[in-house]
């Protein structure tokens, strides 16, 4: 199996993970502040992968010239981007459903080649302008089915707009460290931001409740540092729009998980502005970039 093809499989298990999420928190958040939730669960994910450091010299590539950029700089860029991203996620559940939630935030697909344009100053191309009306209709649709907008789904339009600028910068940055130690500077950088919020916000319940441990345990070794391990580790062979491809299939896996999971279902209606979201990234791709070809990684640091 090429790299390329290692690079897009492991994507797909990380679609497939994050699909889980939706209605795991969702059901957490009956249980804990949206603050608190991510602090413990990034808490989690960075206590999960201490004791994989040591694989780190044996994945780096030998004679790789270190990076011109600090790793802790690029990590809380990035963890800047991802509690942004995880946060407007976390606050949306608490008022809207586990798969209108993930249709919604499926919109980063779409608005990935978008953040690329502008950030090329180069005109929007064809492609985008029927993907992104068809996008709205889809989001239309679910909006119809569900009732009125609510709060919620406010907030997951912004976590669309914030992760697919953290995809964008992830390619960008994912090749210029080792990918353990990146991962990990990434998850801790949204650990010290996320206890922040939490002390400021909901300081009288920082320590979650007996039930919320199994779900939070789930969410910070499987669904957290697995998954950023695997997508940073994936996007070092695959291009941001390659990737916002795969990511596509996130909606349909949530949607499947939350009616097992939850019992949540989706009608006719939901169902049509879903695959009008998903028809919506996939036609979104034909503006995207060339594969992205992986460079050495350097040596881990220290």
């Amino acid at each position: 199996m090429s790299p390329h093809a290692r690079g897009l499989l492991l994507l797909v298990l990380v679609t497939a993970l994050w699909g889980s999420t939706f209605a795991v928190v969702k059901e957490l958040g009956e249980l804990l502040p949206a603050s608190v939730l991510i602090a413990w669960r990034f808490l989690i994910a960075s206590v999960a992968l201490l004791p994989a450091l040591s694989l780190a010299r044996r994945v780096a590539s030998p004679g790789s010239a270190p990076s011109a950029r600090p790793l802790w700089r690029d990590g809380l860029l990035l963890g800047v981007w991802l509690i942004a991203g995880y946060g407007t996620q976390t606050v949306a559940l608490q008022t809207t459903s586990a798969n209108r939630a993930a249709f919604f935030t499926a919109l980063s697909v779409v608005l990935v080649p978008v953040w690329l344009t502008f950030a090329g100053r180069r005109s929007l191309p064809l492609a985008l302008w029927l993907a992104l009306p068809l996008a709205v209709a889809g989001l239309a649709l679910l909006s119809w089915e569900g009732g009125a907008l609510v709060v919620g789904d406010v907030w997951a339009l912004a976590c669309a707009v914030t992760y697919a600028g953290f995809i964008v910068v992830l390619e960008r940055t994912a090749t210029r460290h080792q990918a353990l130690r990146f991962t990990l500077a990434q998850l801790l950088a949204v650990t010290g931001l996320a206890w922040v919020w939490a002390l400021l916000a909901d300081p009288g319940r920082l320590w979650p409740p007996p039930a919320a441990w199994l779900p939070l345990l789930y969410l910070g070794v499987a669904a957290t540092a697995l998954t950023t391990l695997l997508q940073t580790v994936g996007q070092r062979r695959v291009s941001a729009a390659e990737a916002s491809l795969i990511y596509a299939l996130e909606p349909v896996t949530a949607a499947l998980f939350s009616f097992f999971l939850i019992g949540e279902r989706v009608g006719l209606r939901g169902a049509l502005g879903g695959l009008l979201v998903v028809g919506a990234t996939v036609l979104s791709q034909r503006a995207g970039g060339e594969p992205h070809i992986e460079t050495p990684a350097p040596q881990a640091e220290g």
